[in-house]
């Protein structure tokens, strides 16, 4: 296995530990898990800097295993979750490396953006067809997709650039993923 690929094989599994410990904190305040979305964080910087393989994995291992260890999330959210969460690993990983404007900055907002929306239709979609059938309208997909957890939108667009360029100026990822 190349250094580049160990490398790459250790950050996703941080950042699926990093996705099962963070959400603890968090799960002390009630709803504060839906509102802030803790574990959405590690699986968009796993996409980003380690690109769309790894960045599924951990969208999909994350709240599977967080689920068998703590209980949350519930098991009644989990297959749609874990596949939200999924997309959001795939897309931000195949966005960061196909978007190129010149500006990484740019470039993670965009796959940011691309990742959240489609992973929250995804789940959305699943809900609606699959897990909730007959009780998921289009007002409950807006408001717990998009009103009600806007302050973790929020945080991820402020935070997630900001431990990516931590993280390569620290030298732990290179510069190359994006």
């Amino acid at each position: 296995m190349k250094e580049n690929q160990v490398k790459k094989l250790v950050m996703a599994a941080m950042c699926v530990a990093l996705g099962i410990i963070l959400p603890m904190a968090f799960h002390t305040i009630q709803n504060a898990g839906s509102i802030f979305l803790p574990m959405h964080i590690p699986v968009l910087i796993c996409g980003l800097l380690c690109g769309w393989q790894y960045g599924l994995i951990c969208g999909f291992l994350t709240p599977v295993l967080s689920s068998f260890f703590t209980g949350m999330p519930p098991a009644a959210i989990l297959p749609a979750m874990a596949c939200e969460l999924a997309v959001y690993g795939v897309l931000t990983g195949i966005c960061i490396k196909f978007i190129h404007t010149g500006k990484q900055l740019i470039n993670i907002y965009i796959s940011l953006t691309v990742a959240m929306v489609a992973g929250r239709i995804v789940s959305g979609i699943l809900k609606a067809l699959i897990f909730n059938v007959g009780q998921y309208s289009f007002k409950i997909f807006i408001t717990s997709s998009f009103v009600t957890c806007l302050p973790g939108i929020i945080i991820q667009f402020i935070f997630v650039p900001v431990l990516v360029f931590a993280l390569q100026k620290s030298g732990v990822i290179g510069r190359e993923r994006i």
